[in-house]
C-alpha cells in the first residue's frame, strides 16, 4: 500500500467536496422554479427580477442559465407563431423587444454581479494559493533535512491542519498544487518510515470526525429553528470538505449517509420557505383588504364631529389590525404598505380639513353670539318691559339658531348672554312683582265700589241717583289696573251692576252707555292724553268692522225671495233684528268717537 494514500487527496475530490454546500443549498432553488410554456414572457423577466435580487447572497447560476435557455426558446416560438399567423403587429413586437430589453439588462446586472463575486473569490483564492504553496515549502524544508525529520512530526501535523483550513485555490492550480503537496506528504512519510502507521492512524481519526459530522447533521432533523439548521448543515459541510479520506470501502457508505441527512434538512428548510410563502401571500390579501376599507371610506357621509371621532377610532383599530399582520413578500410589502399609508394620510387629511373649516365655523358663530352679547347687553337696562321682552326673547331664539363655538369660548359667551338676559327680566320680575300688589289693592277697591253700586238706594230724586251712579262710575274708572285673569268678571259684574241701577232708573240703555262713556273720557283726560288716542283707534276699528257686518248681512237678506205667505220668514226676521242692533251698536260707536275727537280738539 502506498503510504501517500491516507493523506493524498485527488483535486476532483475536492472539487466535489468545496461544492456539497453549494448544490445542496441550489436544490431548494432549483425544485421551485418551474418554466412552462404557459408562462408569459413577462413572467420570466419577473423571475429573473427575483434572482438577481438573491444573487449577491445565493448561487442561482443554474436557475439563471435555465431560465435563460426557456426565455429564449418562448421567445423564438411566439416569433415562429406569428411569422405562421403572419401578424404583424408593431405594437406587439415593439412589447416582445422591451421584455427582450429588460431581459437581458438583469443579465448583464447579475454578470456583474458575478463578475465582482468572481473577482473577489479569485482574489481570496490567489490568498489560499500562496499560504499553500507557504506550506508545502515548509514541508519540503523538513523533506531536505531528512535525519532531522523526525524532530518536525508535530509541525508537520500542524502544517497539515492548516493545509486543510487553507481555503479554494483558483481551478488552475487544484491540480498541481494538491498533486505537489501530495507528493510532498508522502515523501515526509516515506522518510519517517511510519507511513502505514500514519495513513492508517487517518483513516481512523477521519472516519470519527466524518462520523461526528454525519451525526451532527441528524440531529439537525429535530432542530426547531429550520434556517438555523440549513445555516449549521452549511457549516458542516465546509467541515467536511477539509477533512481527509477514509477508508476506501467506508467512503461511499459514509458520504450517502451525510448526503441523506442534508437532503433532509434542506427539504425542510424548502419547506419552511414554501410556508413563509403561502404565509406571505395570505398576509398580502389581508392587507389589501385593509386598504380597499380604507379607500372604500365615503367622507361625504362624515359631517359632524361625532361622525369623525367614530370614524376615527374604526380607523385606529384598522391601524391596530395591520400591526397584527405579518410581513408580505419582499417585494409587495412596501407597495401594500405605501398603499396603506396613503389611505391612512387621506383620512387623516380629511379631518384636519373639516376640523380647520369646523374651526373657521365656530369663529364666525363666536363673533355672531358676541354680537347678540352686545345687543343683550344694551337692552337689559331698559324699561320699555314689552317691547325689551319681545327683543330679547327674538335674539334668545336667534342664539339657538347659532352653532357651536370654540369650546375655550364657549362657557364664558354663555355666561355673559345669559347673564345680560337675566338681569333684564330679575328687574321686569321686581317691577312687575310690585304692579302685581297694586293690581290686588285696585281689584279689592274696585270691589267696593261694585258693592256700593250693588248696594246703592234710590233716592227718588233722578238726577241726584244718576248724579251719585256716575261718581261711583268714575271712581271706579280712575282705579288702576287689576290682575288680567280678574279683568274680565270684575267687568263684567261692574256693568251687570250699573245696568240693574239705571234700569230701575229707567235710564235708556244708550243713554247710560254714552254717560258711562263720558265719565271714563273725563278720567282720562287728567291722566294720559294718549290712551284718548288709543280708545279712538280703537273704536274706529269697532266702527268700521260693524259697519262691514251690517253691509254683509243687508247682502245677504237679497238672497232671500219675498213670499207671498202671511206668515213672515223667521230667518228674515231674526236677520232684520240683528241688523237692527248692528246699526244701533254702530250709532253708539260714532257718538263715542265724537266725544273722544271733542276731547281731542
Amino acid at each position: 500500500m502506498n503510504p501517500l494514500d491516507t493523506n493524498k487527496v485527488s483535486a476532483e475530490e475536492l472539487l466535489d467536496n468545496e461544492v456539497v454546500s453549494n448544490t445542496e443549498n441550489s436544490i431548494s432553488t432549483k425544485e421551485t422554479v418551474s418554466e412552462t410554456n404557459q408562462q408569459s414572457l413577462a413572467d420570466f423577466v419577473e423571475q429573473l427580477r427575483e434572482l438577481v435580487e438573491k444573487a449577491e447572497t445565493e448561487n442561482i447560476k443554474t436557475d439563471v442559465d435555465q431560465i435563460k435557455q426557456t426565455f429564449y426558446k418562448k421567445l423564438k416560438q411566439e416569433a415562429d407563431d406569428r411569422a405562421n399567423a403572419d401578424d404583424d403587429d408593431q405594437v406587439e413586437n415593439e412589447a416582445e423587444n422591451e421584455y427582450e430589453i429588460e431581459f437581458k439588462a438583469l443579465l448583464n446586472d447579475y454578470k456583474e454581479i458575478r463578475a465582482k463575486q468572481n473577482a473577489e473569490l479569485e482574489a481570496e483564492k490567489s490568498q489560499n494559493l500562496q499560504k499553500r504553496e507557504a506550506i508545502i515549502k515548509k514541508i519540503k524544508v523538513f523533506i531536505d533535512s531528512p535525519d532531522t525529520v523526525h524532530e518536525h512530526v508535530a509541525e508537520f501535523k500542524q502544517l497539515q491542519q492548516d493545509w486543510r483550513e487553507a481555503g479554494q485555490v483558483p481551478a488552475t492550480h487544484v491540480t498541481d498544487i494538491f498533486k505537489t503537496y501530495n507528493l510532498y506528504v508522502e515523501n515526509f512519510y516515506d522518510l519517517l518510515k511510519i507511513n502505514n502507521e500514519l495513513r492508517d492512524y487517518d483513516f481512523k481519526k477521519n472516519l470519527e470526525l466524518k462520523t461526528a459530522l454525519c451525526e451532527a447533521a441528524e440531529k439537525l432533523e429535530n432542530e426547531d429553528d429550520v434556517v438555523s439548521a440549513f445555516h449549521s448543515l452549511q457549516k458542516l459541510h465546509e467541515e467536511w470538505a477539509h477533512i481527509g479520506p477514509v477508508a476506501r470501502e467506508l467512503r461511499e457508505t459514509l458520504w450517502q449517509r451525510f448526503k441523506e441527512a442534508s437532503s433532509t434538512i434542506n427539504k425542510k428548510h424548502q419547506a419552511h420557505f414554501e410556508t413563509i410563502k403561502e404565509k406571505e401571500e395570505e398576509n398580502l390579501q389581508l392587507k389589501t383588504a385593509l386598504c380597499e376599507e380604507l379607500e372604500a371610506i365615503d367622507y361625504s357621509q362624515i359631517s359632524t364631529f361625532k361622525d369623525w371621532e367614530k370614524k376615527t377610532e374604526e380607523i385606529i383599530q384598522l391601524q391596530q389590525k395591520w400591526k397584527t399582520i405579518g410581513f408580505a413578500s419582499r417585494k409587495m410589502n412596501v407597495k401594500v404598505y405605501e398603499r396603506y399609508r396613503k389611505a391612512c394620510d387621506v383620512f387623516f387629511a380629511n379631518k384636519s380639513e373639516f376640523y380647520k373649516e369646523i374651526k373657521e365655523e365656530q369663529q364666525a358663530n363666536l363673533d355672531k353670539k358676541k354680537a347678540l352679547v352686545e345687543k343683550a347687553e344694551k337692552l337689559k337696562d331698559s324699561t320699555d318691559w314689552r317691547n325689551t321682552t319681545k327683543k330679547l326673547v327674538e335674539i334668545q331664539k336667534e342664539w339657538k339658531t347659532i352653532g357651536s363655538v370654540p369650546r375655550r369660548h364657549s362657557d364664558a359667551v354663555w355666561k355673559e348672554f345669559i347673564a345680560a338676559c337675566d338681569y333684564f327680566f330679575e328687574q321686569k320680575e321686581k317691577v312687575f312683582a310690585s304692579q302685581k300688589e297694586e293690581e290686588k289693592e285696585n281689584l279689592e277697591k274696585k270691589k267696593e265700589i261694585i258693592e256700593k253700586i250693588e248696594n246703592f238706594h234710590l233716592l227718588e230724586d233722578l238726577s241726584k241717583d244718576v248724579s251719585v251712579l256716575k261718581e261711583l262710575i268714575s271712581q271706579f274708572n280712575e282705579i288702576g289696573h287689576v290682575p288680567f285673569k280678574d279683568k274680565d268678571k270684575i267687568y263684567k259684574r261692574f256693568h251687570t251692576a250699573c245696568d240693574k241701577q239705571f234700569d230701575e232708573l229707567n235710564v235708556d240703555a244708550h243713554n247710560r252707555h254714552i254717560d258711562a262713556f263720558t265719565v271714563s273720557i273725563e278720567s282720562m283726560v287728567g291722566k294720559d292724553k294718549n290712551k284718548l288716542f288709543r280708545e279712538r283707534e280703537k273704536l274706529r276699528k269697532q266702527f268700521d268692522r260693524l259697519n262691514h257686518e251690517i253691509i254683509t248681512c243687508e247682502n245677504n237678506m237679497g238672497f232671500f225671495s219675498t213670499s207671498n205667505s202671511k206668515k213672515p220668514n223667521p230667518m228674515i226676521v231674526e236677520m232684520e233684528r240683528n241688523i237692527k242692533k248692528l246699526k244701533d251698536d254702530k250709532e253708539l260707536l260714532l257718538k263715542k268717537i265724537q266725544l273722544l275727537e271733542a276731547q281731542l280738539g
